[in-house]
């Protein structure tokens, strides 16, 4: 492994259990232990990989996810952007059934009955598990918004998850034309990857700069007074792209109260902007398989326990990733992976009776303004009084030289070949 996929990548927590220990333990047990993981992305593919990895085929591990191949939510702005083929978006999980002996179904989870500890499918399979790790993203609560719907956001994505959607919106940023306008409104607290709606008016923005463009709009109507990395998105946008993008928040448009996306309108309490093209990215919520479940408390996530990822209200249950509620951990890929490893150790541990290491968490978000200037955030996290917690915290600056900027973005690339790598068996 490079140095960058050690640094950023932190696989610490596999270490902190002897792989041969493990198997030791787990082979003198009547019959192998069932881990069932539910959602093949950066949470759940993750964890499946780490759990097989190190059990060493003594564990069964079945992974679940409706789609055969997986394409990454992460980086797609650089696709958006014209910077990224799609192409190195998509993943399949070969590696992790032929390399590590994982089995992956292909299918939607219906259901999970806790009683009898089974995931039930659409088709009527029962999957039963010993263990069980979700990890399944979000719903998105399409009426936050209102007149936005399901149906509305065929005409105007929201493209917060990989597939469908995200196509759409490439071919519809495509077709803008010199002197349009994109209206984007970002999602209120807390939602996927805070710093995204912003990194991808920047790659919008990017596109019709490199198409010569010099009246095209890209208007912002922000439900929130500030958002992650403010001063490092306005001087980008200032410098590379004046006058393009506009960013207001509640203080100026009083709040967005209706969208006409066939008419292209976006009502606020003090205007109705006009747009050619909308990108409207509802309130989001917990994947209705762990709400179903009984997972999640009154903010549609999922509580689960610092040191371990366990859901308090089922020991037998894990959730990762965006579902979760984890502190002061924001909604991420890089997040997802480092709770991923803690929950992988913490679901072996249980299993064979071994002591659990303290709990340790990083992660870092790289996001690009332009092509080779990219600003990060980043902070390790620990628990702490029940919580988990930031212990340390990294953030890029203003006036940062061509240089540095650059080397982030290199450092972005490093840790994307690294964290596919890591979720689906390439290295």
């Amino acid at each position: 492994m490079t140095e960058i996929t050690r640094r950023t990548l932190g696989r610490w927590t596999l270490a902190a259990l002897a792989a041969g220990a493990v198997r030791s333990r787990l082979a003198r047990a009547a019959g192998k232990p069932r881990v069932v993981v539910l959602g093949g992305g950066a949470g759940g593919a993750s964890a499946a990989r780490h759990v097989a990895e190190v059990s060493q085929g003594a564990v069964d591990v079945t992974l679940i996810d409706r789609s055969a191949r997986y394409t990454s939510c992460f980086f797609s702005n650089h696709y958006l952007g014209g910077l990224q083929s799609l192409e190195t978006l998509e993943h399949d999980y070969d590696r992790l059934q032929s390399r590590f002996g994982i089995k992956k179904i292909t299918a939607s989870a219906s259901a999970i009955d806790r009683d009898a500890r089974v995931v039930l499918l659409e088709g009527g399979e029962r999957v039963p598990y010993d263990r069980l790790i979700l990890s399944p993203g979000i719903d998105m609560i399409y009426d936050s918004l209102p007149g936005y719907s399901e149906e509305a956001a065929q005409v105007a994505p929201h493209a917060w998850r990989g597939g469908e959607q995200l196509h759409l919106l490439k071919a519809k940023l495509d077709a803008v034309e010199d002197g349009q306008t994109v209206i984007m409104v970002p999602p209120p607290t807390p939602y996927r990857c805070p710093p995204a709606p912003y990194e991808r008016a920047s790659m919008m923005a990017h596109l019709f700069k490199a198409k010569g463009f010099s009246n095209t709009r890209i208007i912002i109507l922000d439900p929130k007074p500030s958002f992650p990395k403010q001063r490092l998105f306005d001087e980008g946008w200032s410098t590379l792209y004046p006058g393009m993008v506009e960013w207001y928040g509640p203080g100026v448009h009083g709040g967005v109260t209706g969208v006409d996306v066939a008419a292209g309108a976006v009502e606020t309490d003090f205007d109705t902007f006009q747009g050619d093209l909308l990108t409207l990215i509802p309130a989001q919520r917990a994947g209705a398989i762990a709400r179903d479940a009984g997972l999640a408390d009154e903010t549609g996530f999922c509580p689960v326990e610092a040191h371990t990822m366990r859901s308090p209200v089922d020991p037998d249950l894990y959730v990762l990733g965006d579902s979760a509620i984890a502190g002061d951990m924001p909604k991420g890929a890089f997040a997802a992976n480092s709770q991923a490893q803690v929950a992988a150790l913490s679901v072996l541990a249980d299993l064979t009776g071994m002591a659990l290491p303290p709990a340790s968490y990083a992660n870092t978000c790289w996001s690009l303004i332009e092509e080779n200037d990219a600003v990060k955030e980043g902070g390790r996290y620990a628990p702490e009084e029940g919580r988990i917690t930031a212990t340390h915290h990294v953030l890029s600056q203003p006036g940062e030289s061509p240089e540095v900027r650059r080397a982030n973005a290199e450092e972005a690339a490093a840790w994307y070949a690294a964290i596919v790598s890591d979720m689906f068996g390439y290295g």
